[in-house]
Parts: C-alpha cells; structure tokens; sequence
C-alpha cells in the first residue's frame, strides 16, 4: 500500500476489541475463568448464554434494528431462557467488567509510544467501539476523547453504520477527509469509516483489495508517528 501522509490527518479514531488489545489472548484467559466456574456450577449455562448472545450482537449489526439495544438482551434471553436482567447481568460481568484484569498483558506493542506520538505531532484521538470503552481504555493505560460507543443513548447503532463515527467528526470539528479510522474488521470498522467518507487502516494478516492494511503498530505505516515519541522521549531525558 502507498504509504499514508500523516500531514492529511488531523483526527484518529480507534476501534477497541482486537485493535487495541489481542483479543484472542484475553478469550483464552477468559476461557479459563469459565471453565473453572463451570466445574463449579456443573453447567454450561454461563458459556452457551455468553456465546448466543455474541451471536444475536453479531446477526444485529448484519441485519440492524433500530431498538437493538433491548434486542440484545430479549433475543439472547428467549434462547436461553431466562430473562433480560439475568442476561444483562451474566454479559455484564463476563465480557465487560471480567476481562479488565487480563487487558493491560494483552495490549499490542507500541500503542503507547504510537498515541504519544499522534499527540506530539498534533493529532487529535478518538475511539468509536461497539461495546463500552471507557473502563478499557483505563485498563489498557491509554487515553482518547471523545470516546463513543454504540451502547451510547445518543448513537444505538451497531457498525457498520456510520452514526457514531459522524458523531465523533462533529464533536471534534474535523472534516472526513482528514480523519483516519483504525480497526481490525473490514466488515464493520472499513466499511463504517467508508459510509463516513473517511479512509480506514485495518489490522490484517493479509492485504485487502480496497482497504489499506497493517499487522504491528510498528509496521512502516506508523514509523513517522513512532519516531515522534522516540524523539520526544529522548529529549525529555535530557533535560
């Protein structure tokens, strides 16, 4: 891919779930805690319920619903029997408030040194997830604003759609074209950035025909940004 000009961007947003963090690690971590709680229980209640309910999120953002946010929850609990609340709290518990412990050992190298750099060279961040991110971005040790999520009262849309990314452009008052959004799916965040009329840098194991790529925050694409903070840093030690 043409090396991106950093000198046309003047906003980042980043995906959260497997752009910041490996996600895969924390699954095998989390996996671990569900197994020894459902030697526990003597069930697979928990497991089956958390993975119907990744299911119904995911059919959501495919084929999206205006009231989603309660459609989660219903679709999940007439599956599994049970009722939204118990299904609420199990997600609550086991996807948000569970894996903050695990996040900081399954962060991607180079995030730090690469938002130092973004904010050296004047780059504002943002983040736009699909699940709540605050509480993330705290375990992660990074910081973005605006933070906005599909959970948002203001935004209940699922990527694909565009909503909370155009929510993000007129917050922070910086036109498309000079905004870059970083994720990991083509489905959901190239596309989304796409409706947006933003450009998308999506992390892949291999090139994409209409997407720009890149596998490690250390790849060439980020250097200019990498070697800001190196400098920075640098200077910082020798005052």
């Amino acid at each position: 891919m043409q090396l991106l000009n950093w000198n046309d961007i003047d906003l980042v947003v980043f995906d959260v779930d497997g752009t910041l963090y490996d996600q895969r690690r924390l699954r095998f971590a989390m996996l671990r805690r569900l197994l020894a709680a459902t030697w526990q229980t003597r069930s697979l209640d928990t497991l089956q319920t958390l993975r119907t309910f990744r299911h119904v999120r995911e059919a959501l953002g495919d084929q999206p619903e205006a009231d989603f946010m309660r459609l989660q929850y219903a679709r999940t609990a007439r599956r599994r029997h049970k009722t939204e609340d118990e299904v609420r709290a199990l997600t609550n518990e086991w996807m948000e408030r569970q894996p903050l412990r695990f996040l900081a050992g399954c962060r991607y190298p180079h995030l730090d040194a690469l938002f130092a750099g973004l904010r050296s060279a004047g780059k504002q961040i943002a983040v736009f997830s699909d699940y709540p991110a605050s509480d993330k971005l705290a375990a992660l040790g990074l910081q973005a604003q605006p933070i906005v999520c599909a959970t948002d009262a203001g935004v209940a849309r699922l990527k694909p759609d565009p909503f909370g990314l155009l929510s993000i452009l007129r917050q922070t008052g910086v036109p498309a074209q000079r905004a870059l959004m970083i994720g990991d799916r083509f489905d959901r965040d190239a596309i989304a950035a796409s409706r947006a009329g933003m450009r998308a840098l999506i992390r892949a194991r291999k090139p994409h025909p209409a997407f720009d790529t890149f596998r490690a925050y250390d790849d060439p694409v980020f250097q200019p940004m990498l070697m800001r903070a190196k400098t920075r840093a640098g200077q910082g030690a020798t005052v």
